[in-house]
């Protein structure tokens, strides 16, 4: 079973990576990155390169695809041969999920119209000017239409642990997470704007300036 993971220049790496993370463990997934053309593409603040390994044209028929979001979901909007790549592929696979704002791609695609779907708290509201509708959900599926979306960057492993469920089985889903020791017990409840003060949120904005 095929799983792509579309990447694009600027894309936040932990968006596509924690994904392959827990999908790579299955021995019934076989996981090809893919994108507009082979070689290497830097992840949004440019430290980092990923690997395209296969172009569009080489994967025509995925049976799952994962977007990834990062800065660079701005790009593909206004259309082109990602988004084209999306609406060709989208009809025969099992599953079209996304991570963080990769489902503005999904959405600018035409893929989310009037359903609820999940984001980046930064972008969420932008999902309707593409015809979605934003909910304040870790996770957001839509199992008659084939669609998952996830909320920001982390978010990317509920879904893909989700995801291995759905393919696979509850015990291989399991088996992934204990494989990779995702039982997460972060130091602060700070994941959302909603659990912050005004300093926190002041800061997230320096920082956020501080990107290119």
């Amino acid at each position: 079973m095929q799983i792509a993971i579309a990447l694009f220049p600027r894309v936040t790496a932990l968006d596509a990576i924690g994904p392959y993370e827990v999908l790579q463990r299955i021995p019934e997934l076989d996981v090809v990155f893919t994108g507009e053309r082979r070689g290497e593409i830097r992840t949004d603040n440019g430290f980092l390169g990923l690997t395209v390994d296969a172009s569009f044209d080489d994967v025509p028929a995925p049976d799952v695809v994962v977007v990834p979001g990062g800065v660079g979901t701005g790009d593909l909007l206004a259309g082109g041969p990602y988004l084209d790549w999306l609406r060709a592929v989208h009809p025969g696979n099992r599953f079209t999920t996304s991570v963080c704002s990769g489902s503005l791609a999904l959405a600018a695609a035409g893929l989310l119209d009037g359903l609820t779907a999940t984001s980046h708290w930064s972008v969420a509201e932008h999902l309707r000017t593409f015809g979605a509708v934003p909910v304040q959900e870790r996770v957001v599926a839509h199992l008659d239409r084939r669609i998952i979306t996830a909320a920001g960057v982390s978010a990317g492993i509920d879904m893909a642990i989700r995801l291995v469920s759905l393919l696979v089985d509850d015990v291989a889903a399991k088996a992934a997470q204990v494989y990779i020791e995702y039982d997460p017990q972060p130091p602060f409840d700070a994941g959302h704007p909603s659990k912050v003060d005004a300093a926190v949120m002041d800061r997230v904005g320096e920082y956020t300036q501080l990107r290119p």
